[in-house]
């Protein structure tokens, strides 16, 4: 199937349509947004004298829901360049645009009648061979398309993003009867390797998998907390990451998605299942009364919980369900959560948890886990064919670490099921076989290959990952490492490249992984084409080790000090200068010497979701590694070739980024903030970082690799210092800097400048790794700094002072 898709149409612009076309753009496919034509001018279009037939009032739903993707948080857009990609229309005049392109998505309202409307109007001005999708959460997509073409129905299917749809991973792929299997094929592929998403193959049945089981869940949750008598805090306090869920546990969760939201998914499922099951899905009545009340989560300011002004600031309510007031927030203790938290790991944590019988979080947590997962086995077959989709939807929709059957593994499931039994629970047969076959775990791992259990078949099966995953775990499991110590490994990751890993708490920067990176560029020099330097932890880097470096000054230990920063400016300079090229490959946070580690790689392939800045300035220093040089040839070297420009304009570009601590909120971003250039790569989806970083990697040692030579660097000297003071002095005097903020501001400014130099001077890069060392050791042995560097590691804040 020769299938491509170059350019897309989002019908409907609500916070779903335009999230979806917002998504695409920032991948680079050019998208039309359609939506209604309004019925009635608002007071602003009959002042201007506008009428209904202006062009400007019937696009005014598209262009509105365009606007609207600049003010959102988080933002759905990656650059404001995306914007440029969205082009919008209504869906009277412009539906013969639909020729024109090669998917179309359908995400208006959630009634079966006008999405079978929109789609026999879709289907008179599509060319034959596009492909038409549904974004509904849960209306049959059987029943949309039944009255349209052979063809349209043959590149029909559903396509379920879960919102947000740029920072949620889950796509769900509902194919019909008629479906062509190419078309199913090819939307799995282009969801993984161009959406960047994690897709599932889920069957035509209500709410699909993820919402199917994520309603069941929370209202087996809820009913559960009435029955025990617990509170909404209580619940929250132990449904969160000690169990392995997000931070924001159940009742936040309903917050954040809204309580009419919920009601209408679950309302769903209660319309289309019977007996037990309906039982569960009807809607508590606390919660009637509150979405009659308006108490609906975030966007109506007071839900499940509520934010009001205390007497020390900001304080957080729960709600109580019996009296419908606000009260304090309370949490659970209890000897089995004291327990868990000792334990390492969620699997462990589980396990600890729910093995406390008569404790009162154990309990809780047992009775809901158990229906969860029993309600799981019950409709594998029905709502997926196995058991690896629904691990999947439930970790890449709802952010569990661990699938019902992972979960399953974790607690042991003979013994679970089991007790199960002893309850009364109705456990399904294939369950029971697969116990009494003599089958221990639903997953199994040999030689680093993953091996499901596949109910209908009675038996394992591999599971088939995509070719561009790289699983860091996998590997070291089947191959070991080629060296390590406590704050880093390297790893052989195939065809001559090797995989520098930090494994230090937080990924951050010490002595250790100073050690490692040395050695590994050492390794590589030797018996490598390259080194990619990445990881799979929560974030790729937060900079040095913060409390070792507070430590050392409040010791006085300077000449210790000034060795580190010496021992980190060597390293980068390491990195810049290797024989083979090195690749980093950040994600997520990338802040202070995470920065300062990606800057002098030959190249960098980052993640769309990268948050990079040099961020010293937060806690009373400047970058001292390197990250205020780098940064500055960076920017230089983006600069026209054989073109005079103004080196003061980039000098100022890097005191500001520096100075204002400014963290990218994209890897676009990043782009435009200096930090990557224009050669550098941008991966969507995460899991294919490492591999994309290698492939870098290789396209750069095939085509003749030279380390660069060392470079003179242009400086603005005295008078570009005396520029960027200037600026940092009128904001102290108007009140937005301390005086504090004023001496970082003078030590950052010395070091663009060069020291005391002539503008125009060229200054070895030495000079330049001097100044900052000799500035970060002086900002560290001041006592403000000092109580920047404790406030941030007590607070998690920075300290104004």
């Amino acid at each position: 199937m020769n299938q491509r898709i170059k350019r897309a149409a989002v019908l409907g612009s609500g916070v779903m349509g335009s999230g979806i076309a917002a998504h695409l753009a920032n991948i680079g496919i050019p998208t039309i947004m359609l939506d209604i034509v309004p019925r009635e001018l608002t007071e602003a279009e009959e002042s201007k004298g506008l009428t209904l037939e202006d062009k400007v009032v019937r696009n005014r739903m598209a262009n509105q829901s365009k606007q609207a993707l600049l003010k959102q948080k988080p933002s759905p857009i990656t650059s404001k360049k995306s914007m440029d990609l969205i082009v919008t229309g209504n869906m009277e005049d412009d539906m013969d645009k639909l020729a024109d392109v090669d998917w179309i998505i359908e995400v208006v309202v959630e009634r079966l009648d006008i999405k079978k409307q929109v789609f026999a109007e879709v289907d008179k001005h599509r060319k034959p061979g596009t492909i038409v999708t549904s974004n509904t959460s849960g209306i049959s997509v059987e029943a949309m398309i039944e009255d349209c073409s052979d063809d349209m129905k043959q590149h029909f299917l559903g396509t379920h993003f879960f919102n947000p749809p740029r920072y949620l991973k889950l796509l769900e792929i509902i194919p019909t009867q008629h479906t062509d299997a190419e078309v199913v094929s090819f939307m799995k592929q282009f969801g993984e390797n161009i959406l960047g998403k994690g897709v599932v193959e889920a069957k035509d049945t209500p709410n699909f998998i993820g919402n199917r089981i994520g309603t069941y869940g929370l209202q087996v949750t809820v009913q559960e907390m009435l029955k025990a008598g617990l509170t909404i805090g209580e619940v929250d306090s132990v449904t969160g990451p000690l169990i392995g869920r997000p931070k924001s546990a159940t009742f936040r969760t309903l917050d954040v998605v809204g309580l009419d939201t919920f009601i209408n998914v679950a309302k769903n499922v209660y319309d289309q299942v019977e007996g037990e099951e309906k039982a569960v899905f009807e809607i508590p009545e606390f919660m009637q009364k509150m979405n009659e009340k308006g108490w609906l989560g975030a966007k109506a300011k007071q839900g499940f919980f509520k934010k009001v002004k205390g007497e020390k600031g900001s304080v957080i309510l729960q709600l109580n369900p019996e009296t419908m007031e606000y009260e304090d927030r309370k949490k659970l203790k209890s000897a089995a959560v004291e327990m868990a938290k000792q334990q390492k790991g969620t699997r462990k944590k589980l396990k600890a948890l729910i093995s406390q019988k008569g404790d009162k979080a154990s309990d809780f947590l047992w009775n809901i886990l158990k229906p969860t997962l029993v309600y799981s086995a019950a409709l594998t077959g029905e709502i997926a064919d196995d058991i690896t989709q629904i691990d999947n939807a439930m970790k890449w929709g709802f952010g569990w670490e661990i699938g019902p059957f992972e979960t399953w593994d974790a607690i042991g499931v003979a013994k679970s099921v089991e007790r199960m039994k002893e309850e009364g629970a109705d456990v399904p047969a294939w369950v029971e076989k697969f116990i009494a076959d003599g089958n221990e775990t639903f997953y199994k791992e040999e030689d680093g290959k993953v091996y499901f259990y596949n109910h209908n078949k009675e038996d394992y099966e591999r599971v088939i990952f995509n070719e561009k995953e790289i699983n860091i775990r996998r590997l070291k499991a089947s191959e070991g490492v080629i060296k390590k110590n406590s704050g880093a490994s390297l790893i052989d990751i195939g065809d001559g490249v090797a995989l520098l890993e930090f494994t230090s708490p937080n990924n951050s920067i010490g002595l250790d992984v100073m050690q490692m990176v040395n050695q590994s560029i050492e390794e590589v020099e030797k018996n490598y084409e390259g080194l990619v330097i990445g990881n799979q932890g929560k974030n790729f880097c937060v900079g040095a080790n913060l409390a070792l470096m507070l430590m050392e000054a409040q010791d006085d230990n300077f000449f210790e000090l000034d060795m580190v920063i010496r021992q980190f400016q060597n390293m980068t300079q390491n990195i810049k200068y290797s024989a083979k090229p090195v690749v980093t490959a950040p994600f997520q946070m990338a802040l202070g010497g995470g920065a300062e580690i990606t800057l002098p790689a030959a190249g960098v392939q980052a993640s769309q979701e990268t948050y990079m800045g040099l961020v010293e300035v937060g806690v009373g220093l400047i970058p001292g590694g390197g990250g205020t040089k780098e940064l500055y040839l960076k920017m230089l070297r983006d600069m026209p070739e054989g073109i005079d420009f103004d080196l003061s304009k980039v000098a100022n570009a890097v005191f500001e980024r520096v100075a204002m601590a400014s963290v990218s909120t994209s890897a676009a971003e990043a782009r435009e903030n200096g930090f990557l250039n224009k050669h550098d790569g941008i991966s969507v989806n995460p899991d294919h970082l490492l591999n994309d970083a290698k492939q870098r990697v290789l396209a750069l040692s095939r085509t003749g690799y030279q380390a660069p030579q060392p470079e003179k660097i242009p400086v603005v000297g005295d008078s570009g210092y005396a520029a960027m003071l200037l600026g940092a002095k009128n904001l102290h005097l108007s009140g937005y800097a301390s005086e504090h903020d004023l001496k970082i501001a003078e030590k950052l400014a010395y070091v663009i400048s060069g020291g005391r130099v002539q503008a125009g001077s060229f200054i070895d890069e030495q000079v330049m790794l001097d100044l900052e060392r000799e500035a970060f050791l002086s900002l560290i042995a001041e006592p403000k700094t000092q109580m920047r560097m404790q406030h941030m590691l007590l607070k998690g804040k920075p300290l104004r002072n």
